[in-house]
């Protein structure tokens, strides 16, 4: 795909209908009852679930709503200490850049806008991922993965709970949902074929998620956004370990145009995300020519954006650990390394790491938040 082609396939997708306040999509997957009620068969779904039991939390009453939140220094810091992050800054500087011009009250105005979308945005995806799990409840045919994704449904319900509240109590003019975004949230929904709700929420909408949270728990120093962080990420890395142990037994046993398949579904969502997050909501509400910062964007070689590469270093190493990367003819592996982010394939995937997140961990005294 030419330059041209791509930045014409980004801004093609757009919202239309960004006021309204209902989206329907049609699904057509099946509803599966299963017979076999033995608890058990999968191990580690069984163990899953036990730790899901233990780890449920109350946002009403577990996070301290009370906090004052100063959304400029909550934004400032998003941006790593200052207004103009460094590849913002180097895009500044680039000839005939659309913000070359922009000076600190600009600048300021960008940090508090990018921070309101990007909350926004987790709001709406924590909204998406407590549809497909209600989706994968239904449509799973293993007791011990209904099992477990019945407790998932409850942390999503609680993850839109808490992102909505503090986007709308805490933070100022929320946005409407991401046009890319929405049409991968589409995609995963209106699949009919279960092990693919898995692939593109829990492996990749999710593993993406994690990352971001991650990153922001460590440069954050707001005590509510800390707290609610760290409970957040305590449900999400059991979600995505939930999405690699179940889908290393199915995937074990497909064809390989079967594995292709899944392949290119997992590039496509993984394009959705990059584009996600060019955030052109925000260009639009700031005054800038969204195309000429679509096109400089686009530019821009994959390592310049640290902040958008360190979102799939948990998509690539659960990628590589369902075997897709490799599969056939390495195919998803040559597109990774395309778009600059085959290098975190050694990270510890999600089914590695996710006994990290224990939840008591998530109970720490005021003074070790802040």
């Amino acid at each position: 795909m030419t330059p041209t082609d791509e930045l014409a396939a980004v801004l093609a997708v757009t919202n239309t209908d960004d006021r309204e306040r209902l989206h329907a999509v049609d699904s057509p997957a099946p509803t599966l009852f299963t017979w076999d009620y033995d608890k058990g068969a999968r191990p580690a779904l069984k163990t899953l679930y036990e730790k899901a039991k233990k780890a449920q939390w109350n946002g009403e009453t577990d996070l301290d709503w009370s906090i004052d939140v100063d959304p400029e220094r909550v934004a400032m810091e998003m941006q790593g200490g200052d207004y103009r992050s460094r590849f913002l800054q180097r895009m500044a500087d680039m000839a005939d850049s659309p913000i070359a011009s922009w000076r600190e009250r600009e600048w300021a105005r960008y940090a508090i806008e990018a921070f309101s979308h990007r909350v926004s945005q987790f709001l709406h995806g924590e909204q998406g991922a407590l549809l497909c799990t209600a989706k994968i409840v239904e449509t799973v045919p293993w007791i011990d993965a209904k099992y477990y994704a019945a407790t998932q449904v409850m942390d999503e319900a609680r993850h839109v709970e808490v992102f909505g509240r503090y986007l709308h109590e805490k933070l100022r003019d929320p946005y409407p949902i991401n046009a890319h975004l929405r049409m991968l949230l589409d995609d995963i929904i209106v699949d009919s074929r279960w092990d693919m709700t898995y692939l593109g929420m829990q492996i990749m909408v999710e593993g993406l998620a994690l990352a971001a949270f991650g990153f922001m728990y460590q440069i954050a120093t707001e005590p509510l956004l800390k707290q609610l962080l760290r409970y957040v990420m305590a449900d999400e890395a059991r979600h995505v370990a939930f999405g690699v142990l179940s889908l290393k037994e199915v995937y074990d046993g497909l064809s390989g145009a079967e594995i292709r398949d899944r392949q290119e579904f997992a590039f496509e969502a993984t394009l959705r995300m990059r584009d996600r997050f060019m955030q052109q909501e925000v260009w639009e509400r700031l005054g800038v020519d969204v195309r000429q910062m679509m096109r400089a964007l686009l530019a821009l070689p994959p390592e310049e954006n640290e902040f958008q590469r360190l979102m799939f270093s948990k998509i690539v190493p659960n990628c590589r650990k369902l075997g897709l990367l490799d599969a056939g003819d390495g195919w998803l592996r040559t597109k990774f390394t395309e778009i600059g982010i085959i290098d975190f394939e050694h990270a510890p995937d999600t089914g590695e790491e996710y006994a990290e997140f224990d939840l008591g961990r998530a109970y720490q005294s005021e003074e070790t938040i802040a």
